[in-house]
């Protein structure tokens, strides 16, 4: 229901905890971005239980809320903990060997799943801020080395993942009003 105010959003614009700053310099620009998107997929989630946020609503598609969630958790241990850190120790998350899409296919309607993919999420970007902490913004031209692929800059790993959560806020908005009818945010 829209009646020009703000029903139809999911907060008070005032109280939207997502920032819009003026941010100085790339490093804060391309923090405020990502958490943004980050807190905007947290927004589309909250107050639905187990078996909505499994919802596959858009069939044949496997996406869904929960599968977004531990989709972002695996591109978050990915990105920032495989690559820009050079780790080789981190499980792989939500990968099985007989199943690539294990984020999205194992994201089913159950409450240790939501509550297991929730803690996993938050605990990847916990990581990722600290490491993103660290960072001098000089070091966002480093190169670093991308499997068997060549290099890329810290600066496109992080754009990259930015985009990620871009495309799939998008997911989210369109996931979400099939559960329930919300827009908006």
């Amino acid at each position: 229901m829209n009646d020009g105010g703000v029903s139809d959003m999911w907060i008070d614009p005032a109280l939207d905890p997502r920032t819009y700053g003026n941010p100085i310099g790339e490093k804060a620009t391309l923090r405020e971005y990502l958490a943004n998107y980050r807190i905007t997929l947290e927004l589309k989630c909250q107050g639905l239980d187990a078996e909505q946020l499994a919802r596959r609503s858009v069939p044949p598609s496997t996406m869904s809320l929960l599968g977004l969630v531990r989709h972002l958790a695996q591109v978050e241990n990915h990105w920032f903990q495989r690559v820009l850190q050079g780790r080789t120790d981190p499980p792989r998350l939500y990968k099985r060997e007989d199943d690539n899409d294990w984020d999205f296919n194992g994201a089913v309607g159950e409450p240790e799943v939501v509550e297991d993919a929730l803690r996993t999420w938050k605990a990847e970007i916990a990581a990722a801020e600290a490491w993103f902490d660290a960072l001098d913004e000089t070091d966002l031209g480093r190169e670093v080395p991308v499997g068997d692929d060549g290099t890329v800059s810290v600066r496109d790993v992080l754009v990259h993942v930015i985009e990620e959560y871009a495309r799939h806020a998008g997911h989210a908005d369109l996931l979400r009003e099939c559960i329930d009818g919300r827009t908006g945010q």
